[in-house]
């Protein structure tokens, strides 16, 4: 059996093909592994984020690929078809972090009733997060489309949710007003709509192009275009949320706010055109956000299942505003997959789609 595989040159994210891997027949995988069929996947801005860092991060670790290609990861759902685990039936559906690809080999451990991981050497070098795999079978919040949705949706907004965390535990820096770059991205409407809750005014910048839909969304108190953010007014204390990645784009609200600017947290590349190299600038020295670092702070303060049960209860609340902000559009076979994934890199697909895809015709 073959699997079919989208590779992409890392160094060259433009490009991209399809190739056929031989699998290990079921009489050679080793013991306790299952042999997986990918069914469909989410694929979002969030995917190129995870490619453009691939090296640094060890993304391109996760499902080996030629030299100099990688298999960019992907949140989605697979079937296992061979188990030699004796805790995994046949046809169980499993839901994490798969290769764009018809098929994985999971070698499963640490096996419970709610999931398992995958122990493969090459994939420890990463956080266990994204090694981590929930059986779901017969679970109605991942059928469907709630399923879609978890796909595309749940682990951006689990970053959302620890950044509002964070934001939240540290009184917001004392800003008076949240500042939210690619305001139409997944991570930043989740982050919107978790302060806003809160009453902190929440302020989406976007492209000319976007700013119907993300006015539309209901949890952005002012949506400003990139062209007139030095319009906005400066007097009062931001803190500032940058999804975007963009240089020239932070160098000019650090300039117009100033000692005003109290907190600036890195989150995202959507636009991909950060400096490795920038100006030292006014107001609060830019920072990564981390969101391992304050899983791991939570945890300890919230004890086992502290943050399971909390995300929960804010994931259970951003569920019914789904369906009415975005349409889940899917798209079968190697064809498909291609162009969704040009369309994403390019950055042409709209907003209020969500994808959908699988390599399977």
């Amino acid at each position: 059996m073959n699997s079919t595989d989208f590779i992409v040159i890392r160094n060259d994210l433009q490009q991209c093909k399809v190739i056929e891997t031989q699998l290990p027949d079921a009489a050679a995988l080793p013991a306790d592994a299952l042999l997986v069929k990918v069914t469909r996947f989410a694929f979002t801005a969030n995917n190129i984020t995870y490619a453009v860092i691939g090296e640094q991060l060890k993304y391109w670790h996760l499902f080996p690929a030629p030299e100099g290609y990688g298999i960019i990861p992907v949140w989605g759902f697979g079937e296992v078809l061979v188990s030699k685990h004796p805790m995994i039936a046949v046809g169980e559906t499993l839901f994490g972090y798969f290769p764009m690809a018809t098929h994985l080999v999971i070698e499963a451990t640490d096996v419970s009733k709610r999931g398992l991981r995958d122990r493969a050497a090459h994939r420890q070098e990463v956080s266990p997060v994204y090694n981590a795999y929930t059986r779901v079978s017969g679970d109605p919040t991942y059928a469907g489309q709630q399923g879609d949705f978890r796909a595309l949706l749940l682990p951006l907004f689990m970053l959302s949710f620890l950044v509002d965390d964070f934001l939240a535990e540290n009184e917001f820096y004392g800003a008076r007003r949240v500042i939210l770059s690619s305001a139409s991205s997944k991570t930043a409407f989740g982050l919107a709509h978790l302060v806003h809750k809160r009453g902190i005014p929440v302020i989406g910048l976007t492209s000319r192009g976007n700013v119907d839909f993300v006015s539309s969304l209901g949890c952005y108190d002012e949506v400003v275009t990139y062209d007139q953010v030095t319009a906005m007014p400066s007097a009062e204390p931001v803190a500032y949320v940058d999804m975007a990645g963009n240089s020239a784009l932070r160098e000019s609200l650090h300039r117009h706010f100033g000692a005003q600017m109290v907190y600036s947290g890195r989150v995202g590349l959507t636009h991909r055109a950060s400096e490795p190299e920038e100006p030292t600038l006014p107001g609060a020295k830019p920072v990564w956000f981390f969101a391992p670092d304050q899983i791991r702070k939570r945890a300890k303060e919230w004890g086992p299942g502290g943050i399971d049960q909390r995300f929960g209860a804010a994931w259970a609340e951003l569920v019914p505003h789904l369906p009415n902000w975005l349409d889940v559009v899917e798209r079968r076979g190697p064809a498909a997959v291609r162009e969704a994934y040009l369309d994403t890199l390019q950055g042409r697909v709209p907003p209020d789609q969500g994808l959908i895809l699988s390599l399977a015709e």
